[in-house]
């Protein structure tokens, strides 16, 4: 029994230019992730659908209030999941100790050390990070573990996965 976290956060590269990244994790391990400078609705849907592929959790907890995380098309691909659905309300943020530990990480091992000039750019470096983060990264919360290791549990199902050693995202 598991559950998956949603989170939005705020990247900005050269020129000013911001970008909203979307990730969509089982605790520590990044499972899907969009980045664009709108985060319409499909692109977050897509994600969603990426995630879903993947596993099913039992609860889907999201700190996200905005729009294409609250329209009807999100809310019913995780009804027709079987997933419970949780939104996290003001004054939760221990709720999101993860989300805001993968957010600190992002920022300060990859993207600000980075500037990207491009959205490519940011979506090639932040690809490399999260494949890094999930892969090749121990954690002392996890024991010196990597997020992979404790989400995939099946040694077997490991090395099938470390052989493709990348986090798939929507380019």
């Amino acid at each position: 029994m598991f559950g998956a976290l949603t989170s939005l956060t705020y990247l900005s590269g050269r020129a000013g230019c911001t970008w909203q990244l979307f990730w969509i994790g089982i605790p520590v391990y990044v499972v899907s992730w969009v980045l664009d400078q709108t985060l319409a609705v499909s692109l977050v849907l897509e994600a969603v659908d990426q995630a879903l592929e993947k596993a099913v959790p039992v609860i889907w907890n999201s700190d996200i209030k905005a729009a294409n995380c609250t329209s009807p098309q999100y809310i019913q691909r995780l009804v027709d999941h079987g997933a419970q659905i949780s939104m996290d309300g003001r004054g939760r943020a221990l709720d999101n100790v993860f989300t805001e530990r993968l957010w600190r990480s992002v920022k300060y091992e990859e993207v600000y050390l980075q500037d990207y000039e491009s959205p490519r750019m940011a979506r090639q470096g932040i690809r490399r990070y999260f494949d890094f983060y999930n892969f090749d990264r121990p954690h002392q919360g996890l024991g010196y573990r990597t997020p992979a290791e404790l989400y995939f549990e099946d040694q077997n199902q490991l090395q099938f996965i470390l052989s493709e050693k990348e986090v798939p995202t929507l380019t």
